[in-house]
């Protein structure tokens, strides 16, 4: 069975910029949302003093984890913020002492078994590096009666357009990625994992076979770089030929999909106990003028961020949180850094002149089918959206519309410009509704 997808320009301009790890700000202002589910109650007040580590929000709920203070200071308030993705919730304003003390609650946690592993991945804050951030302790909460987990697939891939920090993460703690999947191997019985990463990282590649070639239970796999390689759906048949079908999780084919960020983040974590509470970022766009991959404390503002990259903010248009395929614009400079930021892109006004409007114009549908060509679900988007304006659900349902996984290639493709991806996501909610 073939996948489809498409072929991005690369445009790794910060491929060989090596982490830079940013002065502790002034102050941070840390989100209690940081993750797909519930949101976290704070845990401190203003006039509280917080320590490095210090967890600050938690939540119940079983869809959530608990936000920790990437900075030693003084709450100096708690307020109402507007996230990259326009949702609203408390954040948790420090104003930091410079000290970077850390809390004495930041201790190794005892990881032996599959329960023990599940309750310090909650504990660390993890969720997903990308995307809407799901709790990655969910990923290890499974009734292994009923589940035959056989695969742990690790998304190397980065296929999108600038954004190059889990590439930066292989290279700088590739000791920590490969002790951390064979810790989770082990802990959950898993016999075989395997490492995903696109051929056009040779660099990675070379490093990952080396750091592997003594055990035979780990494979590298290494696909033609092909957007979007690193979607779920897509990543799974890569290595083990397997389809999540409609309704499904990875974990319903056996198999558990971890982000290599993630990984090496988790095995620090069970070493040190530092939840977390920093994050690498890439910087770029044709407004800035030093591109580089940041690591900063969660919580420091965009517009910090921008000026450690030398933006020139009097020409900056528009900001991208996340790659550009599906990333989201963000109005906000003061909007801060989150668990799941991976990219901030920063672009210029464009050009105004009447043939590039024209070719930005939104036309009638050709009838090309460039964008089936190009649906990775083998879905029909130019159909989807005829069913979506007539607000047609049966029609929706019967096409699939759920197995759609916002990667916006059919919107790419398209030579009309039709707002296919858009559409889509409305037509999910209309289902749903």
């Amino acid at each position: 069975m073939k996948i489809n997808g498409i072929f991005l320009p690369h445009k790794k301009g910060t491929e060989n910029s090596e982490s830079f790890k940013i002065p502790t700000p002034k102050t941070v202002r840390i989100p209690m949302l940081q993750h797909k589910g519930e949101p976290c109650n704070p845990l401190v007040k203003k006039g509280d003093s917080v320590l490095v580590g210090q967890k600050i929000g938690d939540s119940g709920t079983l869809m959530s984890c608990p936000v920790h203070s990437s900075v030693s200071g003084t709450v100096i308030g708690i307020s109402e913020i507007t996230l990259a993705g326009g949702k609203i919730c408390k954040a948790v304003e420090i104003e930091t002492d410079g000290k970077q003390e850390k809390s004495p609650d930041v201790k190794p946690p005892k990881v032996f078994d599959k329960k023990s592993l599940y309750m310090a991945v909650r504990e660390s804050g993890c969720c997903g590096f990308g995307g809407e951030g799901y709790p990655t302790h969910l990923k290890f909460d499974f009734d292994e009666d009923k589940y035959d987990i056989d695969s742990l697939i690790i998304n190397a891939c980065e296929s999108e357009p600038y954004v190059t920090g889990d590439y930066r993460e292989m290279l700088e703690n590739s000791d920590s990625i490969i002790s951390g999947i064979k810790l989770i191997k082990k802990l959950l019985n898993i016999e075989k994992a395997y490492i995903v990463i696109e051929d056009n990282k040779p660099t990675a590649i070379k490093l990952f076979r080396e750091k592997t070639a003594d055990d035979p239970s780990i494979s590298l796999i290494c696909p033609t770089a092909r957007y979007p390689q690193e979607a779920e759906k897509v990543i799974v048949y890569t290595p083990v030929g397997r389809l999540i079908k409609e309704g499904q999780q990875a974990i319903d084919q056996g198999i558990i999909v971890l982000n290599v960020s993630a990984v090496g983040f988790i095995y620090d974590y069970v070493q040190t106990g530092m939840p977390l509470v920093s994050r690498r970022v890439t910087i770029d766009g044709d407004v800035i003028k030093t591109p580089c991959n940041l690591v900063a404390p969660i919580g420091t503002t965009y517009d910090q961020l921008l000026s450690f990259a030398d933006c020139n903010k009097e020409c900056l248009d528009k900001l991208i949180c996340g790659g550009p395929m599906t990333g989201v614009c963000v109005e906000d400079l003061n909007t801060p850094l989150c668990k799941t930021t991976n990219a901030i892109l920063a672009f210029a006004k464009p050009i105004t002149h009447s043939r590039i409007e024209d070719k930005c114009r939104q036309t009638n549908c050709i009838r090309c089918g460039k964008c089936i060509d190009a649906c990775p679900m083998g879905l029909m988007p130019n159909l989807l959206e005829k069913a979506y304006d007539k607000k047609d659900k049966a029609a929706l349902t019967k096409m699939k519309i759920n197995l759609c996984i916002n990667c916006g290639a059919c919107s790419y493709i398209c030579p009309a410009k039709r707002n296919l991806a858009e559409k889509n996501q409305l037509a999910k909610e209309l289902v749903k509704s």
